[in-house]
């Protein structure tokens, strides 16, 4: 009830969803209960996608789609980052609970599974921040609906080839040092030349 109160205002709650509001609120919760254990899994360590505000942001998007569950928001939210990014149960849980707690969702249960809808106050969250929505949306890969976007068939045909010479590369009695270096170099400096075009 004491952090229903604290979010009341929509300036807190708006606050609540920056990188710094996710810090004091959700991510200090977060790292108390999963401690350096999870903090090191793999998981863990491609969820640096996101933070946790934007965590939040994401989820009430694709609630505001249509009422989902947790595992059904786990499964979407991966499949809209191409698979890049897949949050844990530890952290869409802690998430729809603070959700629920601001007011932006309701839950519903049916057939036993718990279900959430998002409310009038929520909807009024979405459009009141859609310019960060749709940063966090181009940063993941999908469009407006929560969708992957498709690739271009050059692309995905070099991404293909790219894949494939390596694991030949690699199946033909593997790589010296030497050769594995170079492959290295080779691939750290496409991935900067892509980051940069």
């Amino acid at each position: 009830m004491k952090h229903r109160k604290r979010h009341a205002g929509g300036r807190h709650r708006h606050h609540m969803f920056s990188p710094e509001g996710a810090e004091r609120g959700h991510g200090r919760h977060h790292r108390h209960h999963h401690g350096r254990g999870h903090g090191s899994s793999h998981r863990e360590g491609r969820a640096r996608l996101f933070d946790y505000g934007e965590i939040r942001l994401l989820t009430l998007s694709l609630i505001a789609e249509k009422p989902t569950y947790g595992y059904e928001l786990i499964k979407t939210i991966e499949e809209a980052s191409g698979g890049s990014y897949t949050p844990s149960p530890g952290v869409i849980y802690p998430t729809l609970t603070w959700l629920e707690e601001a007011g932006y969702i309701h839950p519903t249960t049916d057939e036993g599974r718990k279900n959430y809808g998002i409310t009038p106050e929520g909807a009024a969250f979405l459009t009141a921040n859609q310019a960060a929505l749709e940063e966090i949306r181009s940063r993941s890969g999908s469009d407006e609906h929560g969708r992957r976007r498709d690739l271009s068939t050059p692309l995905m045909r070099a991404m293909k080839n790219l894949k494939t010479a390596l694991r030949l590369r690699l199946r033909d009695g593997g790589l010296d040092i030497e050769a594995e270096q170079k492959i290295i170099a080779l691939l750290d400096e496409a991935a900067q030349t892509i980051s940069q075009a």
